[in-house]
């Protein structure tokens, strides 16, 4: 079975037979759609009378036969040939049905779906071994539901067929079977019709038709004769429309569960493959009952006489036989499709959206089961979802490998007891809401932030030309003047090399990468320096000018475009260590000497640009989970020395803040109300961001938690502050900066090994309603990111370094980056005027996808410098300063004093500059003498 099953019904119905491949336009249709806020979670309520539903099916949740007095199943006759488990034990719903009748009022839930277990009700399969003790055990059932306010919705068939059938008829490939199936169904709507209003014929038949009688891979295991039992579900239709319909007034169909299915290529040849694959799993069944009684002309090209034919008069019995369309989809139904042979060459997906509005448009808009978003976006009116299933049990081929119920089931106590789990209190709390309502913290905030607010543009490096570029060329040209104007290179002749001062102007690509800054609108941009490059010989007394050269001129150049420069002494590559060759070959930071090392090249930094850097990152990101702790404490120290550095030797005459960097990303509790989610969050970010937040930040040392969990594990790995440690790493910060780009779910269950942290007790999950590319798009985690710094470290200054998404550097109109931008800086505002925090800046993350690819708001297509659509937006948001209230009056910032980019010469060095100025003035005015002198001479000779 599905993991979903919905019950949703079309606006409108119409006999109208729908036009061939309707369908096909869907996949053009949601292409078409805004990308991607029509991927966005959608906050809304569902309709007052909407139904909410929980199913179970009988094999997977029966008893013992020995204590049911019941005939074997299809079932365990399909295991005694296979060394497979059986669902003959189950859950043990027949004795603990009143346990299960508790659940179902815990959840809230107003619809309840089951089905009959036939060989319960006739133990060979036919009305002459009626079993009144698996009847009554129904009828008590039903009684109970109807006695709580819960309607039953009854399926006659789910896979269990009494063996009997299977072994004396061959089961659904012998023609008798559709009047065996008529009698059995025509004695359930005489005992429970009165008060079902809701039946199932048959579920999910693709299984049964393709999987038990044509691959053999599930019961009861026949291979090479498919056959559809479409004539006992007419049968059973015409027969409940003809005498019991009238005074019972139900709804009868067969549940169609299906994939969805996505072009690998935008071609048409690749959608009309999408729909052929669609055609032969939900149309080989909903298209003889929905549109015309026959197979759809696509199964019926490629099978030929595989494929059963129907009678002029069979398609008329069949057409029409459905009172609403009952589908199925989820996770759970990939095994339909075991290989890639229905696929037909394209990519399965998780897209009910998509199915629904394929389903609506393909078959001319039927009533429909089926849930999600259409009802508020694609026009279809949902009245109901079944979430699948009530409790854990026996699930078909992959036995009792997997848990897909609401409640857990302890399948080793004699009661089987129940207990719910968080995805059972989830499901309640939306009953409860209706949906999911739009609360304050989901709506878009209006508002400015300060006039002094940082907006930023980070890049992980700049683009180093040391050689300037105009005069790099030693040849001679002539110039044609008389004929072209074209410049002639004279072969053989070169000039004589120039000896001439390199200025600032000389660097033509710094000028491109200001320009481009400029154009973003920011007043900060952030980069990094690289060690191994400015102090190639790890010895600072013997740096590369050259470089340090061309940054003083990069940081010069962007102050005089008004642009304050943020830099970064290391940024953690884990491609690179970026650190000097001699440290690198000597055990990199686990070297003692590392530190020190680090503290004299920020010297050389501080010294050679600090005129001009007034915000510096000490170390960017160094809490990578590559980073070992003995690393990471080295790292501590080497910052702390670097920031005591800055503070007792730099911070006088230059005015700067120093700081490091912390990568970010917010953990969220899978289950925000399980106590077993909440303390694995709080791990993790211990972990990931205490690990260097509370040394610096808080108490000095690693966080209490972090130290007791390893304590348990019996782990020396995290070293111990000595007190002189203690009080170096201590307060050596100006401001707290993150970068953050993405959130993860955790919880405490292992549930994947491939993702599951053995050494956190962690497992780690996304939200299939998230946003993708490639990590997730969520833009609250940054609100919570920031709250957690205010939580932990009251009101410290707070950056956002870097905030960005991965996108495909071909795509320039990039609407995700746009929606990203937005989204989250729309967070960031509501952390500053809603929650408090002490937001001083906002960093976007890339500038170009030349330095930082996939990442950039320019793209690069050969030579020519792309402006992609993020960087209009993100403009647009920093001339506004936010989002301000519309109608608002504008907001009143005084202007910014111009940068003095020679002050820092008057500070240093004062008296040499007073003599020259003194010595200038001087001659000036012995000039301006002498120019008196002869000038009132020359008058008197005239006379």
């Amino acid at each position: 079975m599905s993991g979903l099953l919905a019950l949703l019904t079309c606006l409108a119905f119409t006999s109208a037979a729908a036009k061939p491949n309707a369908g096909l336009k869907t996949w053009g249709r949601f292409r078409k759609l805004p990308y991607p806020g029509d991927k966005a979670f959608l906050y809304d309520t569902f309709p007052d009378d909407f139904i909410w539903a929980v199913g179970t099916a009988a094999y997977q949740w029966k008893a013992r036969l020995r204590r049911t007095q019941g005939a074997l199943y299809l079932g365990h006759f399909y295991a005694r040939w296979e060394p497979m488990a059986t669902g003959d034990v189950g859950s043990d719903s027949y004795h603990n049905f009143r346990a299960d009748i508790r659940a179902i009022k815990q959840l809230g839930v107003s619809h309840y779906r089951f089905s009959l277990s036939w060989s319960r009700i006739f133990p060979n399969g036919t009305r002459g071994s009626h079993n009144e003790i698996g009847i009554k055990y129904y009828r008590t059932l039903i009684k109970m539901l109807k006695d709580n306010r819960v309607q039953p919705v009854v399926t006659l068939y789910h896979w269990d067929l009494p063996d009997h059938l299977q072994q004396t008829l061959g089961g659904w490939s012998n023609p008798e079977m559709v009047g065996i199936f008529k009698d059995y169904a025509d004695f359930c709507f005489q005992t429970f019709g009165d008060d079902v209003k809701y039946w199932i014929t048959i579920d999910n038949p693709f299984v049964v038709a393709r999987h038990g009688y044509g691959t053999g891979v599930v019961a009861p295991g026949i291979k090479n004769d498919p056959d559809l039992p479409f004539r006992a579900h007419a049968a059973v239709w015409h027969l409940y429309d003809r005498l019991y319909r009238p005074r019972q007034q139900g709804q009868l169909s067969m549940a169609l569960a299906s994939h969805w299915i996505k072009p690998s290529r935008t071609r048409l040849e690749s959608l009309r493959e999408c729909q052929c694959s669609l055609d032969h799993v939900l149309g080989w069944f909903a298209r003889p009952l929905f549109t015309d009684g026959d197979y759809p002309p696509c199964m019926k090209e490629r099978l030929g006489s595989r494929l059963p034919s129907f009678t002029p008069e069979e398609r008329a019995q069949v057409n029409g036989t459905a009172d609403f369309f009952a589908l199925s989809h989820g996770a759970a139904l990939s095994f339909q499709l075991i290989n890639d042979s229905l696929k037909f060459g394209q990519l399965e997906e998780l897209d009910l959206r998509m199915l629904l509005y394929w389903v609506n448009a393909e078959y001319d808009k039927p009533p429909i089961f089926v849930v999600q978003s259409a009802i508020i976006i694609d026009g279809v009116n949902v009245i109901g979802y079944t979430a699948w299933s009530l409790i854990d049990g026996f699930e078909w081929h992959r036995e009792y490998g997997i848990r897909r119920g609401l409640y857990y089931v302890d399948f080793n106590t004699l009661d089987m007891k129940r207990e719910p789990k968080t995805s059972a209190t989830f499901y309640r709390n939306v009953i409860q809401r209706n949906g999911f309502p739009e609360l304050p913290e989901n709506r878009p905030a209006q508002g400015i932030f300060p006039c002094d607010f940082a907006w930023g543009v980070s890049a992980n490096s700049i683009q180093v030309e040391t050689t300037p570029s105009q005069f790099a060329d030693p040849s001679v040209y002539l110039w044609n003047i008389s004929n072209n104007g074209e410049l002639m290179r004279l072969e053989g002749v070169t000039a004589p090399p120039v000896r001439r001062t390199t200025h600032c102007a000389d660097y033509a690509t710094i000028r491109q990468q200001v320009d481009e800054i400029r154009r973003v609108g920011v007043n900060h941009f952030h980069f990094a320096l690289n060690w191994s490059a400015v102090v190639p010989s790890g010895d600072v007394a013997h740096p590369n000018s050259t470089l340090l050269g061309y940054y003083r001129c990069f940081t010069r150049q962007l102050l005089q475009a008004n642009v304050t420069p943020v830099v970064t002494l290391w940024h953690h590559t884990r491609q690179r260590s970026s650190l000097p060759p001699p440290l690198d070959t000597a055990n990199k930071w686990l070297n003692r000497e590392t530190p020190e090392a680090f503290a004299d090249y920020a010297r050389l930094c501080y010294r050679e640009l600090g005129a001009h850097v007034k915000m510096w990152i000490t170390l960017n990101e160094p809490n990578d989970e590559m980073v070992s702790y003995q690393e990471g404490h080295q790292m501590l120290r080497a910052h702390a020395l670097a920031w005591h550095a800055y503070d007792r030797e730099f911070r006088h005459s230059q005015g700067g803040k120093v700081s490091l960097a912390l990568h970010m990303d917010w953990v969220e509790p899978a289950f925000s109300f399980s106590r077993e989610d909440v303390e694995p969050a709080k791990r993790v970010l211990d972990f990931r961001v205490g690990w260097f937040a509370e040394p610096i930040f808080g108490s000095g040392d690693y966080p209490l938690g972090m130290r007791s969990w390893l304590r348990q594990l019996n782990s020396l790995d995290l070293p111990v502050f000595n007190e002189e440690d203690r009080q170096l790493v201590k307060g050596t910060y100006d401001f707290f900066a993150i970068s953050h780009f993405s959130t993860e779910l955790v919880t405490h269950a292992k549930e994947d090994s491939y993702t599951y942290r053995a050494m956190l007790e962690f497992q780690q999950m996304i939200d299939t309603t998230w946003i993708m590319s490639p990590r997730p798009v969520v833009p609250w985690g940054l609100r919570k990111a920031l709250n957690w710094v205010r939580e932990h470290y009251c009101d410290v200054p707070v950056y956002v370094m870097a905030n960005g998404v991965q996108e495909d550097p071909a795509r320039f109109k990039d609407s995700l980056r746009v929606y990203y931008l937005y989204n989250y800086i729309n967070e960031a505002l509501k952390a500053y005027t809603l929650d408090g925090v002490n937001l001083k800046g906002y960093f976007a993350y890339a500038l170009s996808d030349e330095r930082d690819p996939g990442f950039g708001m320019y793209g690069h297509v050969q030579e020519e410098v792309i402006i992609k659509a993020s960087l209009s937006n993100y403009r647009n948001i920093i001339q506004h300063n936010g989002f301000p209230i519309q109608g608002a009056p504008p907001q009143q910032c005084p202007s910014m004093p111009q940068p003095c980019l020679g002050c820092h010469v008057l500070v240093k060095r004062p008296w040499p500059v007073v003599g020259f100025l003194t010595l200038v003035g001087s001659g000036v005015l012995i000039t301006l003498g002498l120019i008196i002198y002869y000038t009132a001479k020359r008058h008197k000779e005239c006379y």
